[in-house]
């Protein structure tokens, strides 16, 4: 076997195991989702892999805001709920973030980047029993479907849009 074919072999290997252990996640956006109920034609898009348990790439999207952004989140609550902020999408200067959260766009915007649990907040909501750096702890509750991501703005400070993120085991 030349030496190109075994690395190639190698490799396949050693990351089909990971391969066999990440895990899709999603949420679409709407106002429809938010609680109360906001009538907006804003949309947005969530979808992210998880990785090992230790860490979440993403692709999130929000299109159509009809108020300014003010900042974007993961929550930790079932449908219907409103719960504490457990990691930071984007962040604006009356409502900052962690050091290294990006800063929202107007209007629409477009991020990408990896979570782990260093992005993981104190919930502010003790009852819920979340302290910053559990990852493992969201990524639970994103499986039992109780995390949300929603995006806040001027004219709907509780939320503008919002999607509660379901996972799948297809990679």
């Amino acid at each position: 076997m030349n030496k190109l074919a075994f690395v190639t072999a190698l490799s396949v290997v050693l990351t089909a195991p990971i391969a066999a252990r990440a895990e899709r996640i999603r949420a679409t956006l709407t106002g429809y989702e938010e609680v109360p109920v906001v009538s907006t034609v804003a949309t947005g898009e969530f979808v992210g892999m998880i990785r090992d348990e230790q860490s979440i790439d993403y692709h999130f999207t929000y299109t159509g805001l009809q108020g300014m952004v003010t900042q974007a989140h993961i929550h930790a609550a079932q449908p219907n709920v409103n719960g504490s902020i457990v990691i930071w999408l984007c962040q604006t200067a009356t409502n900052p973030g962690p050091v290294g959260t990006p800063t929202c766009t107007a209007g629409s915007g477009t991020f990408t980047g990896t979570i782990t649990a260093v992005n993981v907040v104190a919930g502010a909501m003790a009852s819920q029993q979340l302290a910053a750096g559990e990852l493992a702890e969201v990524i639970a509750a994103m499986r039992a479907g109780a995390v949300y991501v929603n995006v806040h703005t001027d004219l709907s400070p509780g939320g503008e849009i919002r999607g509660q993120i379901s996972a799948s085991s297809r990679p």
